[in-house]
């Protein structure tokens, strides 16, 4: 019998070893500590290098932004930051730079936030980041600066149960606990009005801002906006075409055998269902509604389709039927403003004030998008009335 060369054996080595370590992740992610560990990506940040009660190092002015903790229902402590808009820090400069700086164990006698309480008009952005890292992580704090540089907003950020310096493990009911304690706390604690406030999330957060969101239109709270960024449908869909930093598959390699992948998807614990979500913030709107949904084109983590999904569902619950897929891409096209680079806008109105806004960009990719005009853009249209009209066409 011919021996098998030795290179063949090494080649042989090398194809097995890629299918042996996805075959292994897999049966790891069954297993509820590893699969969040995976989804959520909280253990890996740059905390051990990075002092984060530190917000200098990111290029902040001294005290311009406050690093604090909102307390949840549940016990948990999640480290969160107050960024004051640069034109209202320099009005106060003085008086800022006289407080003693770093992390303030009782928020409410910091001068930041004297100034944001004590402001009638002061208008609040809280932002939602994606999974992995901290507060300060990678394009964060660029995307802060981007928000309050040039606006007279404020922002608040927080790291979730089990991020950077917050306690906890994630989970989805864990996360939006989170989010809603944020919300709490500007309006009960800082008295700012939720028609003073856009919430915003990016990626992960996206899922987080919709299951706030629906929880506090359950309560009959509407706010200025709501501004999704790289958004996804759900993560059973998600995990069946996302690619980890871009490039690391998580299911979609398995995408062609449909039932093992509809075995695969019964262990997934946190469904993050942002559809059924949004549907049920639009429906339970009584006033006012301002949806924003923005994509790249480029976005190599979650693709840009998972957009379409969403504006389909929250669009759909203003209708009184429902379309086919066919027939909804008609009533879309009716809506949409197509550029030549292949971006477009779409904007669906109903009764009583609702716009939804679906917006695709051609680049920004899926984290740089965070610094991009159409963000900044979308914040403006939230909080100033009368700006939603459709753009003309390229």
């Amino acid at each position: 019998m011919a021996r098998t060369p030795a290179w063949g054996i090494g080649l042989a080595a090398g194809l097995a070893a890629p299918f042996g370590i996805y075959v292994l992740m897999l049966l790891l992610g069954s297993v509820p500590y590893f699969q969040r560990l995976f989804m959520y990506a909280h253990k890996f940040n740059t905390s051990f290098w990075h002092d984060l009660d530190k917000p200098e190092y990111w290029g902040f002015a001294t005290n311009q932004v406050t690093p604090f903790s909102i307390n949840t229902a549940d016990g948990e402590t999640l480290y969160s930051w107050h960024v004051l808009p640069l034109r209202t820090y320099l009005r106060h400069e003085s008086r800022l730079q006289s407080q003693k700086g770093g992390f303030c164990a009782d928020v409410t006698s910091a001068e930041s936030f004297k100034i944001l309480k004590d402001d009638p008009e002061a208008r609040l952005i809280i932002y939602f980041h994606g999974n992995a890292g901290h507060i300060a992580q990678a394009v964060r704090p660029d995307a802060y600066h981007t928000l309050t540089d040039t606006s007279d907003y404020h922002l608040l950020a927080i790291d979730y149960r089990g991020f950077g310096k917050s306690t906890g493990t994630p989970t989805e009911n864990g996360l939006i606990h989170d989010g809603v304690a944020a919300v709490s706390w500007a309006m009960d604690v800082a008295g700012i009005p939720s028609d003073r406030i856009v919430i915003m999330g990016q990626s992960l957060g996206t899922a987080v801002t919709s299951g706030v969101a629906e929880h506090f239109a359950m309560q009959g709270v509407e706010f200025a906006g709501i501004i999704l960024i790289a958004g996804f449908s759900d993560m059973q869909t998600l995990l069946s075409s996302y690619t980890a930093a871009g490039f690391i598959p998580i299911l979609s390699p398995i995408r062609t055998i449909p039932p093992l992948l509809r075995f695969l998807h019964r262990f997934i614990l946190d469904k993050w269902k942002s559809t059924d979500r949004l549907a049920n913030v639009v429906s339970t709107t009584r006033n006012r509604l301002r949806l924003t949904l923005i994509h790249a084109k480029d976005d190599l983590e979650i693709p840009c389709h998972e957009s379409d999904a969403l504006f389909k569902c929250a669009s759909s619950a203003t209708m009184g039927e429902e379309l086919d897929d066919d027939q909804f891409g008609v009533w879309k096209e009716g809506k949409t403003t197509r550029k030549q680079d292949g971006s477009f806008v779409s904007v669906a109105t109903a009764k009583p004030d609702i716009v939804i806004r679906q917006e695709l960009v051609r680049y920004g990719g899926h984290n740089g998008i965070m610094l991009s005009s159409q963000v900044a853009l979308a914040v403006l249209r939230s909080f100033e009335p009368g700006t939603e009209k459709p753009p003309v066409a390229a």
